[in-house]
């Protein structure tokens, strides 16, 4: 019996292989996994001593070779197969254990040339995982250290059964997958290629989906961006909000200030800036006290103890900030079903197109990444907005952006006043917003009102005017554009256009 072994990620290779040897395995390996087996005392065969030719191009060949290849593809049912590896004296091999060259971690370093990312794609590996996953059927294929024990296992107790070798054939051509799909988004420059070639690995499986009744899982290097301090396990829920809330806290530079913003089903309940951390809370939470109860939290600063004090106040879900000063960590970590995560890094370095599934297939779209800079503001009124009214919108128009469409915010200069989401017509999103205000007590006289897109009559603007907003701001382009900005100018309103629309589904 036969193994060949040839490993980028050598762990716990030494035990699989001495595991092996003992079991009457002959070990044949190539370059650095031989010299690794051989340091642990582990009999190994070179492969250039079962090719007869020595590795060569710097390694770039090693194991494409008829005596290598045979020994995997020959079917051990067919006679002619067999009589055919012993006239040419090739030995069969029954398990293939590879794993491939670390492209994607390689590419994932900043400082790395385009040649040494080149020299990271992997030839001989994927050819001799192809050719054991496909004859199966003889051949033990092992991808990840992750299944060497449980391989061993099933060899010591005679219980390799047709059902394993299909679980590991099918995680082998998923593990090449993966690898080439990788490698096709580095070299393209399309932004919307003729094969979208996508593969993620599977990083936990979650408790459920929406619903309890649902499986779901979590794919790709989420853990990448977030750091979970405490709590349960984050749900299918928990993570599209985590989602949401640190999207929209990244349209706020910490050097303008603290800020904070808080969502509950992936809608911002209020978003406010301040001097400190404590006073963005303060103008957030009063926007709505009431939908905050099991929200999501996010914070563009260090979350200091004055921070952490006022949000025990009330049940969350989720905290999120770039840091935790130690105290408001203690005393946060009390709880023991809060969530505390770590922002990493910024969400908006996820490389690569926004997706949504559809049934038979996904939509595939840029995200909307737009700098407020490049939304410059078109004044189309007869009052042109007061510096007050100008920042004003400028922050309304970032949290516009992050509400569900029909989408309307009334806001001041450093926070959110009330908030219509997801409403089937624009005008009810507004009477949603005026009433979220109101039950909040907050007055909107002074205000101004952001839409996500266009107006298509003038009522909503009229409702934001006898609710005490002064300033408008939207994307502009309807048909009847004049009659809504002939109703701002008989207001005594400003209005500007952005000529851009933030839509969100």
């Amino acid at each position: 019996m036969r193994a060949l072994l040839s490993v980028s990620d050598k762990r716990g290779i030494e035990a699989f292989a001495a595991g092996l040897v003992e079991l009457g395995y002959e070990i044949v390996s190539t370059g650095n996994t031989a010299r690794t087996l051989a340091a642990a005392g582990i009999p190994v065969r070179p492969v250039s001593d079962v090719t007869g030719f020595p590795e060569i191009l710097g390694g770039r060949v090693k194991t494409l070779h008829p005596a290598i290849h045979a020994g995997i593809l020959a079917r051990r049912d067919d006679p002619g197969h067999m009589a055919a590896l012993d006239v040419h004296g090739i030995a069969p091999i029954d398990i293939v254990a590879v794993n491939l060259y670390p492209f994607s971690e390689t590419i994932a370093r900043p400082d790395v040339s385009f040649a040494e990312a080149i020299e990271q794609i992997d030839i001989g590996g994927p050819a001799l995982v192809r050719a054991a996953a496909k004859n199966h059927d003889s051949v033990l294929v092992v991808v990840s250290p992750d299944d060497y024990d449980p391989v061993l296992t099933a060899l010591r107790s005679e219980a390799v059964t047709p059902d394993l070798r299909r679980r590991l054939a099918a995680r082998a051509f998923a593990h090449t997958a993966a690898y080439d799909a990788a490698i096709a988004a580095y070299l393209s420059d399309e932004p919307f290629p003729e094969t979208l070639p996508l593969a993620f690995r599977k990083a936990q499986d979650l408790r459920y989906g929406e619903n309890p009744h649902q499986r779901a899982a979590l794919y790709g290097e989420f853990h990448t961006f977030f750091e979970q301090l405490h709590g349960r396990e984050l749900s299918y829920i928990n993570i599209l909000d985590i989602a949401a809330v640190q999207g929209l806290i990244e349209e706020f530079d910490p050097q303008e200030g603290a800020a904070l913003a808080i969502v509950k089903h992936t809608n911002p309940c209020g978003v406010g800036i301040g001097a400190t951390p404590l006073e963005a809370w303060e103008k957030a939470f009063a926007t709505d006290r009431e939908a905050p109860f099991g929200g999501i939290i996010a914070v563009n600063q260090t979350l200091d103890l004055p921070l952490a004090q006022a949000i025990d106040e009330i049940f969350s879900e989720i905290v999120i900030a770039p840091a935790f000063a130690d105290d408001a960590l203690a005393l946060l970590r009390k709880k023991k079903n809060r969530r505390l995560m770590r922002a990493l890094r910024p969400v908006r370095l996820a490389r690569g197109l926004a997706y949504h599934s559809v049934p038979g297939g996904i939509l595939a779209q840029e995200p909307d990444l737009a700098p407020l800079d490049e939304e410059p503001f078109q004044v189309v009124t007869q009052r042109a907005p007061t510096e007050t009214e100008r920042a004003a919108l400028r922050f309304a128009w970032r949290v516009v952006k992050h509400v569900k469409s029909n989408a309307i915010v009334f806001a001041a200069a450093d926070r959110t006043l009330g908030i219509g989401a997801g409403q089937m017509s624009r005008v009810d999103s507004t009477r949603v917003a005026v009433w979220k205000a109101q039950n909040a007590g907050l007055s909107l006289a002074g205000s101004v009102i952001a839409s996500d897109a266009l107006f298509p009559f003038p009522d909503s603007v009229e409702i934001a005017a006898a609710a005490g907003a002064t300033a408008v701001i939207q994307p502009g382009g309807s048909v009847r554009d004049d009659e809504v900005i002939a109703a701002a100018n008989r207001l005594g309103m400003a209005m500007v256009f952005t000529g851009k629309r933030h839509f969100l589904h």
